[in-house]
């Protein structure tokens, strides 16, 4: 195997010395123009890669931001990430990106992983709905922020969108097209998001004189497409099928209409659709999909830009806060029909 080049390498064959060598690497406005570009040419010719194990041993600081999502199966959250990526690239950092995949158990060893790893922080949208994971990674000291979920203390910020007054903006909708029975296809109930758009859609439902049991609820195990076929698969099967579907994100609205479509079932003719997170996708649906917009791109570069503060490589004082978001609701053709 062939032997690594280090920085007394470069040196050499530079003909400067160790401290010329890291100056142009760290500094390169304290060494003159001829040294510098001798020293570059030598990088280049002997393909010199600093250690940034061995920069950060020194430094006793990493460069490295951590990203811990629930699905980067779900473009929702590969927005959040390219938010996040911005942000830290403008600050000097990387971001080490990792998906639970809706585990707790995976959420666990990643959390461990950027533990052993020394990141400068994490930014992380919960799996474990019982807080062990997070309880377990507070005491490495390790700055984190919640993405995508409401800090309940006050000893760390989070960065979300008001759920319950976006549950309540596509339940609104279907109930003004003329709606009166709706399904809710939730996802696993243990996510805070699922609750509080259900919270939502019923907030909706009383303000039109309708009880909790005008929402016909189909909880699923995940967030994904596949379950939202299953949801759909169902919902065809009841005999008394509502007339319109509130789904807790995209990829299970986009679930539910393959099945709809296969079914025959016509949307919006038959049943209206609402999905949420508005996705790239959902525009590009069969039938255009009505959803309710989360801005997941600045969710990402306002989360990173809290732990920037927090961790001190931002000018601006740091004191934990909560930032919630507005949602938006972006109406198309899947949900302009009536029955």
């Amino acid at each position: 195997m062939a032997r690594s080049v280090g920085i007394k390498d470069v040196a050499r064959a530079a003909a400067v010395s160790v401290g010329t060598v890291s100056n142009v690497i760290n500094r390169p406005d304290t060494v003159g123009p001829d040294t510098r570009a001798r020293v570059l040419s030598a990088i280049e010719r002997l393909g010199y890669v600093r250690s940034e194990s061995a920069r950060q041993l020194r430094a006793g600081r990493s460069r490295i931001m951590g990203l811990l999502v629930l699905d980067m199966g779900n473009p929702f959250f590969v927005d959040v990430a390219r938010g996040a990526e911005r942000a830290a690239r403008e600050a000097g950092l990387g971001v080490m990106v990792c998906n639970s995949a809706q585990s707790p158990g995976e959420e666990a060893e990643y959390l461990a992983l950027f533990a052993e790893q020394r990141v400068r922080g994490v930014l992380l949208t919960p799996a474990d709905a019982t807080g062990r994971n997070i309880e377990a990674f507070r005491r490495h000291d390790i700055p984190f922020v919640l993405v995508d979920r409401v800090a309940e203390g006050t000893t760390e910020c989070s960065v979300s969108v008001d759920d319950v007054a976006g549950g309540t903006l596509a339940v609104r909708h279907l109930l003004d097209a003329g709606h009166r029975s709706i399904a809710y296809v939730s996802g696993p109930p243990g996510f805070n998001q699922v609750r509080d758009r259900r919270t939502g859609a019923l907030a909706a439902l009383a303000g039109a004189g309708l009880g909790p049991d005008a929402l016909r609820e189909l909880p699923t195990e995940r967030l994904d497409v596949a379950a939202g076929r299953d949801a759909g698969a169902r919902l065809l099967g009841l005999s008394d099928r509502p007339t319109a579907v509130f789904c807790a994100n995209d990829l299970l609205a986009l679930g539910v209409l393959q099945s709809l479509f296969a079914a025959g079932v016509s949307v919006p003719g038959d049943l209206a659709l609402v999905g949420y997170d508005d996705i790239e996708f959902a525009a590009a649906a069969a039938v255009p999909l009505t959803s309710v917009r989360q801005p997941a791109a600045t969710m990402g570069a306002l989360a990173a830009g809290l732990l920037l503060e927090e961790t001190g490589t931002s000018d601006v004082p740091h004191e934990h806060r909560r930032v919630v978001l507005q949602p938006e609701l972006v109406v198309r053709r899947s949900s302009l029909a009536a029955r």
